[in-house]
């Protein structure tokens, strides 16, 4: 008997930014070892091997999944690889390795893109984060999606307050 194959879950979230370039907001994204600077679902993040802004750069996330800092239990964690970062093109993808989230294959890009206003001239930028994932047991795909979308959008207020304090 064949074992039956899921389908692989796609997703996709968007934050539009009011104001800012993409040339402003990518040095944010590109910093790739300090993600947990913008995300406030992850209480560190550093660098296991390779170098800033190239392929095979490993980094190791961490969470305390509850307010117990002693139970090393509660400790959500991955490491995840740098496939490729394209600053011309303020893009970079990544993928979770080793995990005791729940990942089995992931694979996510995260772009900076130009938004044009009505007038036609750049009013601001928007990041997108597509993400292919193998199904995650004990959540649903809209799961996903919406913690994607949480990080995403928590990750975009924190940019734009950054690039308000440092023009001021």
């Amino acid at each position: 008997m064949a074992e039956e194959t899921q389908p692989r879950w796609e997703g996709k979230a968007i934050a539009e930014l009011k104001g800012p370039t993409p040339n402003l907001v990518w040095p944010f994204l590109a910093d790739f070892c300090n993600i947990h600077k913008l995300l406030p679902t992850i209480d560190t993040c550093c660098r296991v091997k390779g170098f800033q802004g190239q392929p095979g750069l490993i980094r190791y996330c961490a969470s305390i999944a509850s307010g117990d800092n002693s139970d090393s239990s509660k400790i959500k964690w991955a490491n995840e690889r740098l496939l490729m970062m394209d600053s011309n093109e303020k893009c970079f993808s990544y993928e979770v390795l080793d995990n005791n989230v729940g990942f089995k294959s992931y694979v996510a890009i995260v772009r900076v893109m130009p938004v044009n206003g009505r007038d036609g001239k750049m009013g601001g930028c928007m990041i997108e984060w597509s993400f292919v994932s193998d199904p995650i047991e004990g959540w649903e795909l809209q799961d996903l999606i919406s913690y994607i979308d949480f990080c995403l959008q928590s990750m975009a207020k924190k940019i734009e307050s950054a690039i308000q304090e440092s023009s001021r």
